[in-house]
């Protein structure tokens, strides 16, 4: 059987590398030039290890872990509302759960299965033509292929499922903000700690992953409805942001200017994607392609993860894909629910819209932090929700099976 992945982040590799061990042939195809280094640090908690552990991978992951030991919340005024240890907000397991940057994360999914399946860069998908059989594949640089099935794992604005399915606005349900993130140098001297101001519907933040000379910058304000426009205009970015943080104060004037200088701001929206199924024919949907959660529930890379090995634990033995795409969302679903559903709590606790919220959250953490210890701010649900899923054994690799 023959797989074409899309997308080379974190749900492509895993998925390749479970296929791969299930006697599949695997192309990846990938519109950047290499593997994506750097980006924001992500966490892994839950059920997403043991995913990691069967792969192999694991003592890398920890090896790189960040290790955050505090994040400070600040009030408009740039005084202390509260500090807490990380898993205090997520409800996460002190000592188990792992924190690293997302370009580490790629590049280790990557060398895990580098040598085993066939890539491509600097290409993509231009169109799909599921003819029951199987699909045919025209790239944009002109090369064509023919695959069992297609599969999605190429983010948020996710291309394959664009062609297949239609416009993302039917599936994107916009969380009210948008969001500025780059770097900058750590002139502070901060490690192993976050620091976030808040106003009434705006965020800013400012992020040291361990102790290294540059710092995580980070913009976020509410919006009614999500900027388009800048979507695809660098400068209305960053003209967006400096016209809504100006007067500000705190350190709000040197992120503005460190915003500009950067050249690595990645700007976006805070969207989920509801699908009401992730597949179609031979083509499927995993990641935040099929079931982004935002990075307000911080579970996408652990969901994403799940994911991959839950699917190609059902195609492993297909005979017919459409009915592994059936049983793997069959089973699957419910743990996505749970993850998405943090948003709802982790947009509010982050970047409270209105006096009132701002005033709530600041009160929490100052009067309760302490006492949450065991559950974190999103209480028992963030618990639950990583670790609402059990995975099935692992199967025999191809290569352990006896000769006939």
């Amino acid at each position: 059987m023959k797989a074409l992945i899309s997308g080379a982040g974190i749900a492509g590799p895993t998925l390749a590398y479970w296929l791969h061990r299930h006697g599949w042939h695997v192309t990846v195809v990938e519109k950047a030039r290499t593997v994506r280094a750097g980006g924001y640090p992500i966490d892994v908690r839950g059920v997403a290890l043991d995913v990691l552990d069967r792969m192999g991978v694991l003592p890398r992951v920890r090896a790189a872990h960040i290790d955050t030991r505090r994040l400070t919340f600040l009030t408009p005024a740039g005084k202390i509302a509260g500090q807490i240890r990380a898993e205090q907000l997520t409800g996460g397991t002190e000592g188990r759960d792992l924190e690293l940057p997302r370009g580490r994360l790629t590049t280790i999914l990557f060398d895990a299965v580098r040598d085993d399946v066939e890539w491509i860069f600097n290409d993509s998908i231009a169109t799909l033509d599921d003819h029951g059989d199987g699909v045919a594949v025209r790239f944009v640089s002109g090369a064509t292929g023919e695959f069992d099935v297609v599969i999605g794992a190429d983010g948020l604005h996710s291309n394959t499922r664009r062609l297949v399915f239609g416009p993302e606005e039917q599936f994107n349900r916009y969380l009210g903000y948008c969001f500025a993130g780059f770097t900058v140098p750590n002139d502070l001297g901060l490690a192993h700690e976050g620091l976030t101001w808040s106003a009434p519907g705006r965020m800013a933040a400012i992020y040291a992953p361990g102790c290294t000379d540059t710092l995580h910058g980070f913009l976020m304000t509410s919006r009614p409805q999500p900027p388009l426009t800048e979507l695809g205009d660098a400068d209305a970015q960053r003209a967006l942001m400096a016209s809504v943080f100006a007067g500000d104060g705190w350190l709000i004037p040197e992120l503005l200017d460190g915003m500009r200088a950067a050249d690595d701001v990645f700007f976006d929206v805070t969207s989920q994607i509801h699908m009401p199924s992730w597949s179609r024919g031979r083509v499927v949907l995993t990641g935040d392609a099929a079931h982004a959660p935002s990075f307000f529930s911080g579970q996408g890379t652990s969901i994403a993860l799940v994911g991959a090995y839950m699917l190609a634990d059902e195609l492993a033995t297909a005979t017919d894909p459409t009915a592994a795409f059936a049983a793997h969302e069959q089973k699957t679903r419910d743990f996505v629910r749970l993850n998405q559903a943090l948003a709802d709590t982790g947009g509010s606790t982050l970047a409270p819209a209105t006096s009132r919220a701002l005033w709530f959250r600041n009160h929490l953490l100052l009067k309760l932090a302490p006492l949450l210890a065991p559950t974190g701010l999103l209480g028992r649900a963030g618990r639950r929700a990583a670790t609402g899923l059990t995975l099935p054994p692992v199967r025999k690799s191809l290569d352990a099976l006896p000769l006939p």
